[in-house]
């Protein structure tokens, strides 16, 4: 069974709030839809990300983790400082087994963070809890906590590409993210590869870091879409509208990944094999 390892769920907001520092208001994404879209392309679970609009309020997520039962995984939110153990227990039982920190994804009003400010205490939460850590970050920001993301006490999961950006893999920074990628305990999401192109509406992913990726870590890479595929900044105008969902064809996402790849073997590896040892499904 294929596994979708990066969507997000969004539900009605006056039962989920958004953040009030948010810079648009997410629409409704739901469950029943994304099970449809993946059964379309033979997937069947799905790991829910939270969002960043809602904040450390994890509900929608696990809510949605309870709806898909043992064919959902999660990547919750936290304030590590105010966490209880019977919360993250809760977490664990309901399928969640990784935590994130987002220094991509700016709030009004709030600065972008450090790697060095933020990782020690959320990756002291997850190995208490046997989780990994999932960082999302632009390239120069990730690059820049090289060294506390090599020395992770836990598995390290960076977000969609390592968001490049214009950077190429025989670049010193993309050489610099390959590096990293090596380390036994760093792993990656090849995903959302409209997060690093010019195209809004990008399906197909950049084949040269495709294949670098897969390259420096073949067993540690797995796919993602990104559903229901953010807005784009453009549309982002206030947090009192609903911003459109850009308008990228699930299937057509699905379809230009594989084409991507030189056999089936290796599609299976990075859609089923690799994410169902990562997120223990």
């Amino acid at each position: 069974m294929r596994i979708d390892s990066h969507v997000h769920i969004v539900g009605p907001p006056d039962r989920y709030p958004q953040v009030p520092e948010r810079k648009y208001l997410a629409g409704i994404a739901a469950v029943d839809t994304l099970k449809r879209l993946g059964s379309e392309r033979g997937i069947s679970r799905f790991v829910i990300v939270q969002p960043s609009f809602y904040g450390t309020d994890n509900s929608a997520t696990l809510d949605a983790l309870d709806a898909l039962g043992g064919a959902g995984r999660g990547v919750a939110v936290i304030d590590s400082e105010n966490t209880s153990d019977e919360m993250l227990a809760d977490f664990a039982r309901r399928g969640v087994r990784g935590l994130r920190i987002n220094l991509y994804s700016q709030l009004d009003g709030r600065p972008l963070r450090s790697v060095e400010e933020t990782f020690s205490p959320v990756a002291k939460v997850a190995d208490a809890m046997n989780w990994h850590v999932q960082v999302i970050a632009p390239l120069a920001t990730l690059l820049a906590g090289a060294d506390v993301l090599a020395g992770s006490p836990v598995p390290l999961i960076v977000d969609h590409y390592g968001i490049y950006g214009r950077a190429r893999p025989d670049s010193a920074e993309g050489l610099r993210l390959l590096e990293l990628l090596r380390m036994p305990h760093v792993w990656i999401k090849v995903s959302a590869p409209y997060r690093v192109s010019d195209n809004p509406l990008q399906t197909d992913p950049d084949k040269e870091w495709l294949a670098a990726i897969v390259a420096a870590a073949r067993n540690r890479c797995v796919w993602g879409s990104d559903w229901p595929f953010t807005p784009a900044p453009n549309q982002q105008k206030s947090a009192a509208l609903v911003a459109p969902y850009r308008a990228i064809g699930y299937r057509d996402l699905v379809d230009d990944f594989l084409a991507a790849l030189p056999s089936p073997d290796l599609a299976d590896l990075i859609m089923i094999d690799n994410p169902a040892r990562f997120y223990e499904f």
